[in-house]
């Protein structure tokens, strides 16, 4: 029998084991994604997933932002083959597994969830993983500079500062001259009222959101904003009632968004 790994982590990293157990719950039932590797990680952890398996917000928010990222990162690597692709706190994110195209893609997070990503995740090859916070200088840690790149930055702008999240678009521009960043955003007055069953166990709060992609553009030098999505593109994939309800500005709006951004 195989022995599992029991998982210790609090705060802001333990929220990418509730996110893993979305992609594999779904992927093991209804099937708006398909995610092997998602149920192979969770199939070796030991964990107790009871707070996961009743925030049905979460999960929903999980599989939204997992399908519309999924469409524009496979969108951006069939205009870009062989570029260059960074996961930005990434996780246990297994997204570089089921993306083809690209030359080489970079796992980033902090050195605890590395350790973690390392066992359960081993990578080499066109996969390489980077132990540093977002806020670090990573940029020194990538060979490629001149390949188109793309940054991924998916659940982590809304545990952040206004600080912080420009000053992890300054390293992104400070090491590509080409670079297109898709970011997840959280509206203001959500991070405020809403709160999610399994995020709150992990002791992980929302502390930061911006209003809509022209709002997070004006707060930085050296991008512009070429386009956002709102997360109820990927509900009317699995709950069709979206298909109509996001076409209301006001739900639109309120649901988190995936901003995309290029390099000036």
């Amino acid at each position: 029998m195989q022995t599992k790994e029991t998982i210790t982590l609090s705060g802001v990293p333990e929220t990418m084991l509730q996110t893993v157990y979305a992609r594999a719950k779904e992927s093991s039932g209804r099937g708006a994604i398909r995610d092997r590797k998602a149920g192979e990680t969770i199939g070796g952890l030991q964990y107790d997933f009871s707070l996961a398996d009743r925030d049905k917000a979460m999960h929903s928010g999980v599989i939204a932002r997992t399908i519309v990222l999924d469409r524009l990162t496979g969108a951006w690597l069939q205009e870009h083959p062989g570029g260059t692709v960074v996961n930005v706190a990434c996780g246990l994110d297994t997204r570089c597994y089921r993306m083809e195209g690209y030359g080489r893609w970079y796992n980033l997070d902090l050195p605890e969830t590395i350790a973690v990503r390392q066992r359960l995740l081993p990578e080499n090859g066109a996969i390489s993983q980077i132990a540093m916070s977002a806020m670090d200088d990573w940029g020194g840690c990538i060979a490629e500079q001149d390949t188109p790149a793309l940054v991924i930055i998916e659940g982590l702008t809304m545990y952040l500062t206004e600080t912080d999240v420009q000053r992890i678009f300054s390293v992104i521009a400070g090491r590509f001259r080409s670079a297109t960043v898709l970011a997840e955003t959280m509206n203001p007055m959500v991070v405020k009222r809403f709160r999610e069953k399994s995020i709150e166990g992990s002791h992980a709060k929302f502390t930061w959101g911006v209003k809509n992609g022209a709002a997070l553009a004006a707060l930085l030098l050296d991008f512009r904003l070429r386009e956002e999505h709102s997360l109820t593109e990927g509900m009317a994939e699995f709950v069709p009632v979206y298909k109509l309800l996001g076409k209301i500005p006001a739900i639109r709006n309120i649901s988190n968004k995936i901003i995309v951004l290029e390099r000036k």
